[in-house]
């Protein structure tokens, strides 16, 4: 591919910087798919406000590309300051994951992260499916906040762990804007994603390794299986987790049951 990276906005090809030097090549390749597709995205998107704010629209490429076994693809950043961190489901509002009533109140707030918290421990066995709430939850927690040395105790703790199996938390769309879709976003950074997917298919294909598992969450995930590519990579595919019936999703429990999220590994 031939690029012309003075086309690109210069503070969104300072940012690739951020991201583990594994990428580097891939996300200024994406750029400059997302420029062919449409020439005047980036330029407007760099004048504009979004979100994530501080720099971290690559924060999700921090983790290496030897390390990833499974992408799991959001829909775009919290609409919130705050909670946009640049890492799909990892809400920067949230710190402790217990209280003395059962989760925290910031977990609570965040829908689709109480919701998957709920998943965990039913296939954990810790919840049964069908009571995830009240007592249950409370005697939980007390276990988990009198158990620091065996149980994960704030979000950054959940991310750790996600990483360690092997996680690339990624949102479909890179950005969040008020005044924007987040469906019109997500469609304009397609061209990224597929040169993101290629990047890892040509990467595992020289180690001799399997592609990593697309994990798709909601409506906008799953329009990415209208990339070509996309039918190459295994795939597990849920409702969005701000859906009650996530918390049941066998599909779902089977995957995250085994990796034993909440507890501490190190």
């Amino acid at each position: 591919m031939t690029t012309h990276f003075a086309s690109l906005p210069a503070d969104l090809l300072g940012l690739i910087q951020t991201a583990d030097p594994s990428w580097h090549a891939a996300l200024r390749e994406g750029l400059e798919a997302i420029a062919k597709a449409d020439p005047a995205y980036l330029g407007v998107l760099a004048q504009d406000n979004y979100l994530p704010t501080e720099g971290r629209i690559f924060a999700a490429f921090k983790q290496p590309m030897d390390a990833v076994r499974y992408v799991l693809v959001g829909e775009g950043p919290y609409p919130r300051a705050a909670s946009a961190t640049g890492v799909c489901f990892m809400d920067g509002a949230v710190g402790s994951l217990w209280s003395d009533k059962g989760l925290s109140k910031q977990v609570n707030r965040a829908t689709s992260l109480r919701n998957f918290m709920k998943m965990l421990l039913v296939a954990d066995g810790a919840l049964q499916a069908g009571n995830t709430s009240g007592d249950a939850l409370a005697g939980i927690a007390a276990k988990a906040q009198a158990d620091t040395q065996g149980t994960i105790q704030t979000l950054a703790d959940l991310q750790s762990n996600l990483e360690a199996q092997g996680f690339l938390l990624l949102n479909a769309s890179l950005v969040f804007r008020s005044h924007v879709a987040p469906v019109k976003d997500a469609k304009a950074w397609k061209p990224f994603f597929d040169t993101v997917l290629r990047a890892m298919a040509e990467h595992a294909a020289a180690r001799g390794t399997a592609l990593p598992t697309l994990v798709l969450w909601g409506k906008i995930a799953e329009q990415l299986h209208s990339l070509p590519l996309v039918e190459a990579f295994p795939r597990a595919v849920a409702e969005h987790p701000y859906n009650l019936s996530f918390i049941e999703h066998s599909g779902m429990q089977q995957l995250f049951g085994g990796m034993r999220l909440l507890a501490r590994h190190s």
